[in-house]
């Protein structure tokens, strides 16, 4: 009897090392797991609540369980739980007094990082509104379009950006678009026709009591939430389509990532980005926690603001921890509270140089498109890896590894006319089948681009695919690789730049007759720099500073060629497109060219390249 027992407790002490031997990620393996089915049955249980639960259902339960506990720092200003109901009341009868806004509605925000935007959020959805989040830094006919392809009936904007405005009013006009910019009582008298103030003694003056839930009664699970606007892989941003059930999956992020209602999460990505509002902002109100914000991205003033507000996680995106890592070494550079950093497109060894530089903190990479169906999570912490496979995640979601032909720009089929599947540790395109557990939205207005991320036929006739446009490889471990992006897409700064969007402006320069526009490496940096291969008109020099001057009013910092380079001809297909591989593989160096060479200098503009200038920026003495 004692032997039998002896030996089931031996067994049982020992199994932990068994199992560990077997899988040296069991724990991360078994916490993920349970975190993955708690979340599951929560959800399932929001999609089968009546009237259904939305992310301001879930708000307005923080603000019930704690009032007074801080949920929005900035600058010099607090807002509590409570505070922020209360505003968000008070300007949803604002926007419905003074800008009519109703439900159904779509309205746009075009403003920055700052609570406002999150008063106005919180208030569209009491009225049962879409909101369309707009990059900021966008203008003229971008600006135009991102109006037009969601059916905007108002725009709310900053009163930093009223120029901007201004520029295209006309057009809104003809458009019946209502335009509001937020302002003190003083703007009133000064407006532009066509342009009006919602001041703050107005928005003031409204009652802050809760509003009746009635007014956003025919709001679905199914029902847009917001329009998060994506580059994509071609032309001009596309209102990617966020329902409310699309919405509540993605913030719940953070509660995977292992974030806790007493944390405190600095947010300085945009709020325009799906980074920003779903994965800081929306998951910080489905956690309960508080969120310190801040206008722009510092590095001079990370670590002293989260050493000052007692931060404990923050968010990335690649090119933030560089900056981070590239910034002068101080003796407190290990003093501080935060504990996960949350984020993608972060490099192997910018990982392991942030690692030993800022101590222990708990990187939880992280991979998804905001349009997408699937996502990855490297729940683990391997440096390089931007997800790990798990049983759970493959059963709810069926995406795949397939062959595809850099060359032909499209995927490899067998003798059947089926895709094929890659061997593991092989890199591949990634698809993803759509269902009603995995539905992709698609872009709104836009039938022509959301069926051009769509595979059909994929393995058997009649299934149905969604297409990521990103080549990934997962090993034998099950950890996941990003290894490069396919189309007319490149990443730079943090943000996707198309380049057939920039390519238009360019041949809008009068001495331009062609462009041809691409993203190329450079040493030290994650993503692509954009560069572009130039045809001047006949008897027509190089105008760098007619070219300065419109890319600067045109196209955002992040989308401006850095490098120019100048041809006789560009090289292009027996079916005419434009060849890249050949330019992208001689990149911005002189010495493999006989082309004129230009480099967008800061303060300069557009200057001839020099064999030193290239070797400067090569070994990091220049930043880009």
């Amino acid at each position: 009897m004692y032997v039998l027992l002896y030996t089931i407790l031996a067994g049982l002490a020992i199994l932990p090392l068994f199992l560990y031997l077997r899988n040296p990620y069991f724990t991360q393996d078994l916490r993920y797991t349970v975190t993955c089915v708690l979340l599951w049955l929560r959800i399932n249980r929001i999609k089968r609540s009546k009237p259904f639960y939305s992310m301001l259902d879930c708000f307005l339960d923080k603000v019930k369980k704690h009032p007074n506990k801080q949920f929005i720092v900035f600058e010099k200003s607090s807002y509590t739980y409570r505070d922020v109901d209360k505003q968000s009341n008070k300007l949803a009868r604002a926007l419905s007094q003074h800008a009519s806004v109703k439900e159904g509605d779509t309205v746009a925000l075009f403003m920055g990082n700052e609570p406002m935007y999150v008063f106005i959020w919180l208030a569209l959805a009491k009225l049962g509104c879409r909101a369309a989040l707009l990059n900021y830094n966008i203008r003229s006919k971008s600006l135009l379009h991102c109006f037009t392809c969601c059916g905007t009936n108002v725009l709310l904007a900053a009163s930093e950006l009223r120029g901007a405005v201004e520029e295209v009013l006309p057009t809104l006009r003809e458009q019946s678009v209502s335009v509001f910019v937020l302002g003190e009582e003083e703007e009133e008298k000064c407006v532009t026709e066509g342009v009006n103030t919602l001041s703050s003694s107005r928005i003031q003056q409204a009652s802050d009591q809760p509003l009746d839930p009635q007014l956003r009664s025919k709001v679905t699970l199914k029902s847009p939430a917001l329009y998060i606007y994506t580059s994509g892989t071609t032309g001009l941003p596309k209102a990617a389509v966020i329902t409310h059930e699309k919405l509540y999956m993605a913030s719940s992020m953070q509660a995977i990532s292992g974030v806790a209602s007493d944390d405190v999460i600095y947010i300085y990505l945009p709020l325009y980005h799906s980074a920003g509002f779903i994965m800081g902002l929306t998951g910080a109100i489905e956690r309960g926690s508080t969120v310190v914000l801040r206008r722009k991205f510092s590095a001079s003033n990370f670590w002293d603001d989260c050493r000052k507000h007692k931060v404990t996680v923050i968010q990335y995106i690649g090119e933030i921890m560089r900056y981070l890592c590239n910034s002068p070494k101080k003796d407190n550079d290990r003093h501080h509270k935060v504990r996960l950093a949350l984020g993608n497109g972060l490099r192997a060894d910018t990982w392991s140089e942030f690692l030993q530089r800022f101590g222990d903190i708990r990187v939880c990479e992280c991979y998804g498109a905001t349009e997408g169906n699937v996502g990855f999570i490297n729940y683990v912490g391997k440096v390089g890896a931007i997800g790990k496979e798990h049983f759970l995640h493959k059963a709810n979601f069926s995406y795949v590894l397939i062959q595809y032909d850099t060359e032909r720009e499209e995927p490899v089929k067998d003798s059947r006319g089926f895709c094929i599947k890659v061997p593991k540790g092989e890199t591949g395109l990634l698809v993803a089948k759509i269902t009603a557990q995995a539905p992709f939205s698609g872009y709104a207005n836009n039938q022509q681009q959301t069926d051009r991320k769509k595979l059909r036929d994929v393995f058997v006739k009649g299934d149905l695919y969604f297409n990521s446009g990103d080549l990934l490889r997962i090993d034998h471990e099950g950890f996941v690789y990003f290894m490069d992006r396919i189309g007319d897409t490149f990443r730079w700064k943090g943000e996707n730049v198309a380049t057939t969007e920039v390519t238009e402006h360019l041949i809008m320069v009068e001495c331009i007759e062609e462009a041809n526009v691409y993203g190329v490496k450079v040493p030290g940096h994650e993503g692509r720099v954009g560069m572009a291969a130039i045809k001047l008109k006949d008897d027509m020099e190089f105008d760098s500073k007619a070219t300065l001057e419109h890319v600067k009013t045109s196209l955002p910092s992040y989308a401006r060629p850095r490098f120019i380079r100048i041809q006789n001809s560009l090289a292009v297909t027996g079916t005419f497109k434009q060849i890249k591989v050949k330019l992208v593989e001689e990149g911005f160096n002189p010495s493999m060219m006989q082309d004129r060479l230009y480099y967008l200098e800061d303060s300069k503009g557009y200057i001839p390249m020099t064999q030193e200038m290239f070797h400067s920026i090569s070994d990091g003495k220049i930043h880009l």
